[in-house]
Parts: structure tokens; C-alpha cells; sequence
């Protein structure tokens, strides 16, 4: 009982599967926010993460933020409406900057980013957005993985500025690049299991006023552009 009361206090809740569950960001805060630890703690040549996500914000904000003690950016996705509707990709403190075309993030949304050495991209709807001349980097060190603020600094430095505000779902990531294959089998709700974040199995820790709700439809039907 003591244990359970400790858990419950932290905000950690363990391994949970998320299924026909989303993770809802009801304020804009520099106190809300979800850790998740990784299932894998390794080097990373490639890597990919997939989403479902809704907002009403206008202004730049958060979607994934993952550092480590030398990279504050080790991987992350930054959105930013009000700098001509760009969307950052950022791995290894290097960025690739995509000019979006009408897209609509009041409404659910699923996205896949994923790179490589020779290629980086973002999948949005099924739009493909990518980059061939990329700098070939690698991930190392122990990472530190945040939903809902971008970190600033390994683990901290967040600002309610860049706070998401809105809801998630089915978040999984891989220590691989996936194909195009792989990123529409997401998107046409195939249930596609990460082995570095799986929403199955999800390893988490809530703060702040982040709380999880039933979702009604876990695997929302988006259309394919």
C-alpha cells in the first residue's frame, strides 16, 4: 500500500498499455509535462517516431523532445506556425526546416518523422516532406526523452512558450529509419509496436496537470493526401 502511495504521488505509473488511451495537455504550463524512458538506451544511427496529435495553439510548440547530456536536440520535433507554418526535425543538435502546406493541426493528426544518414523526412497525413543532403549524424549518451516541452537543456530549461497544449495518442519510436511502407501502414491504423517507445507498453512519469483520458477511438481514420 505504501508503495502504490508513493507511485501515485510521483506521478509514476509504470508500464502501461496505453491502448485506447491519449495523454491530454489541458493548460500551457512550464510544469506540465510526460518523461518517458526508453525501452532501449543505446547508440542511434537512424531512428523514427510516430504520433497522433490534435491543438488549437497558434503559436510554436513542442511535440517531441529527447536530449542527452552533450545534445540538448538529440531528436526532437518543433512546430512553429508563425515562422511560415515550419516544422523543425532535429537530431544531433543539426535541424532540417519544412515549409508545411495546409495543414490543419486543430484536427487529429498522425505524423511519422524518421532519418538516416542519407535521408531525413516527415510524414504528415501521408504528405512526405524530406531531406537528401543531410549531415550524418549519431546519438550517444543516456537520453532523455519529454512529451509537451522542449527541452532547453538536458532535462529541464522548458518554457510555457513552447508548451504543447492539446492531446496525444500512440506514440511509438524505433532505433531504425522506417520505410515509406512502414510510415503508411501507420497511417491506414495498422497497430505498428516501437521497440524503443512502444505505446503497448509505455514507461512513463506525469507532471504537472497532464492527465490520461479514455479515447474513444484509439486508432483514428486520418486521409491519406
Amino acid at each position: 500500500m505504501l508503495v502504490w502511495l508513493l507511485l501515485w504521488l510521483s506521478g509514476v505509473w509504470g508500464q502501461t498499455d496505453m491502448r485506447e488511451k491519449l495523454l491530454a495537455f489541458p493548460v500551457e504550463s512550464s510544469t506540465s509535462y510526460v518523461r518517458i524512458s526508453p525501452d532501449r538506451i543505446d547508440q542511434y544511427s537512424e531512428a523514427s517516431i510516430c504520433m497522433r496529435f490534435h491543438s488549437n495553439l497558434t503559436r510554436q510548440y513542442s511535440l517531441f523532445s529527447m536530449s542527452t547530456q552533450s545534445k540538448v536536440k538529440a531528436f526532437a520535433l518543433y512546430y512553429d506556425p508563425e515562422s511560415n507554418n515550419e516544422f523543425l526535425l532535429s537530431v544531433s543538435d543539426s535541424s532540417q526546416v519544412y515549409t508545411l502546406q495546409g495543414n490543419d493541426f486543430t484536427q487529429w493528426t498522425s505524423l511519422c518523422a524518421t532519418w538516416n544518414s542519407s535521408v531525413w523526412g516527415l510524414f504528415i497525413n501521408g504528405k512526405y516532406y524530406k531531406s537528401d543532403l543531410v549531415p550524418n549524424v549519431r546519438i550517444s549518451g543516456d537520453p532523455c526523452i519529454v512529451i509537451g516541452q522542449a527541452q532547453n537543456k538536458h532535462c529541464g530549461g522548458f518554457n510555457e512558450l513552447e508548451s504543447f497544449v492539446g492531446e496525444m495518442t500512440d506514440i511509438n519510436m524505433w532505433d531504425k529509419a522506417l520505410t515509406d511502407e512502414n510510415m503508411m501502414d501507420y497511417f491506414a491504423d495498422n497497430e505498428m509496436s516501437g521497440n524503443v517507445i512502444n505505446w503497448k507498453a509505455l514507461n512513463y512519469t506525469l507532471h504537472g496537470e497532464v492527465t490520461i483520458k479514455p479515447y474513444v477511438d484509439p486508432y483514428p481514420c486520418v486521409e491519406v493526401i
